[in-house]
């Protein structure tokens, strides 16, 4: 059986499976027992985890669990280094190939929407950056860049993260680099698709697999907010200001992304005197909470996945199990 997407064309038993969802859900936890189970590697889908020495804050996997299960697309960029999501996706289609020589299956995990969404149906046709620009963006005051984005695409300016910097200024950037809306472009998503239309039922119209191959996470957010909290302490317990203060004396302020990343960009503001530990703490927790809103808003929006919900008794062992037969029985039928 040939199958859909990235993979089209190839004959193989270890399909990838894609694991998503908010921040604090669970989606480690789960993809490291499921991995295990079915003899799979992991591929992190998160922007910020691609970064060597944003640890901490981006709760990587510890090295105990990547010697129990191999992990992709980690520590993959220096702290200074542009990311983007054409690299994600290159890096992730070279991790997909080794990992299904090795007669494994690739387990796709991590928050980041626009990194699922470009690896399964395809970059836009967005310019790439312009530095000079760029440069330019970035020392705006973000209202005037919000308000030439509500003149220029209302449409982008209606659904846009407002207090999200980084997004802003790249929308503006292609509006001024192409002179056409970014909603526009945002539409013209390529689709990836099986060349001879042999997907097996596990393409939807949408271009992504299903037939339990594609999973979103879910909580109650009671439930997702006092995990989130709990995570939180636990970081700083762990030392994520001291680790902010080294990431700072090795340029972290340099890097524009990395600097949005929650936990550091608010430690950052505490270590010049802003706020004290403790509100900076609760901070955190807040606008994690936010995030985890707002990824959970995304990925209904934007993918087609099988939601499953987590309840705080539900274990990880047990939703692997149940993956894990799902799984099974598409593989059975390749």
């Amino acid at each position: 059986m040939n199958l859909p997407g990235p993979w089209a064309g190839q004959r193989t038993p270890y399909p990838p499976v894609f694991i998503a969802g908010p921040t604090a859900v669970g989606k480690s936890a789960l993809a490291l027992e499921l991995a295990e189970k079915i003899g799979g590697e992991i591929i992190s889908v998160d922007s910020m985890q691609v970064y060597q020495g944003l640890d901490l804050g981006t709760a990587k996997a510890s090295p105990a669990e990547r010697a129990r299960v191999p992990h992709h697309l980690i520590d993959v960029a220096g702290l200074l280094a542009p990311f983007d999501a054409a690299k994600f996706v290159g890096l992730a289609e070279k991790a997909v190939a080794e990992i299904q020589s090795r007669g494994r299956f690739p387990v796709f995990c991590g928050g980041t929407g626009l990194y699922f969404k470009a690896y399964l149906q395809g970059l836009g046709a967005a310019p790439p950056s312009d530095e000079r620009l760029r440069s330019e963006l970035e020392a705006a005051p973000l209202a005037r860049l919000l308000d030439e984005l509500e003149m220029l695409d209302p449409v982008t300016f209606n659904r846009i993260d407002r207090h999200n910097p980084r997004r802003v200024v790249r929308a503006v950037e292609v509006i001024r680099l192409t002179g056409k809306p970014f909603s526009t472009q945002r539409a013209e998503w390529t689709t990836r698709t099986d060349p001879a239309g042999e997907t097996g039922g596990f393409v939807s119209g949408g271009g992504l697999p299903q037939s339990g191959l594609v999973f979103g996470l879910s909580r109650s957010a009671d439930d997702l907010h006092a995990r989130i909290n709990l995570r939180v302490d636990a970081m700083f317990a762990a030392g994520l200001v001291e680790e902010t203060r080294r990431l700072l004396a090795q340029g972290l302020e340099q890097n524009k992304t990395a600097m949005q990343a929650i936990g550091y960009r608010q430690v950052v503001e505490h270590l010049r005197g802003e706020r004290p530990l403790a509100q900076t703490v609760e901070l955190v927790k807040i606008k994690t909470r936010q995030f985890a809103k707002r990824q959970m808003t995304w990925f209904r929006r934007q993918l087609q996945l099988e939601w499953m919900e987590f309840h705080p008794d539900t274990t990880c062992q047990a939703a692997a199990i149940i993956l894990k037969s799902r799984i099974d029985s598409v593989t059975a039928q390749i």
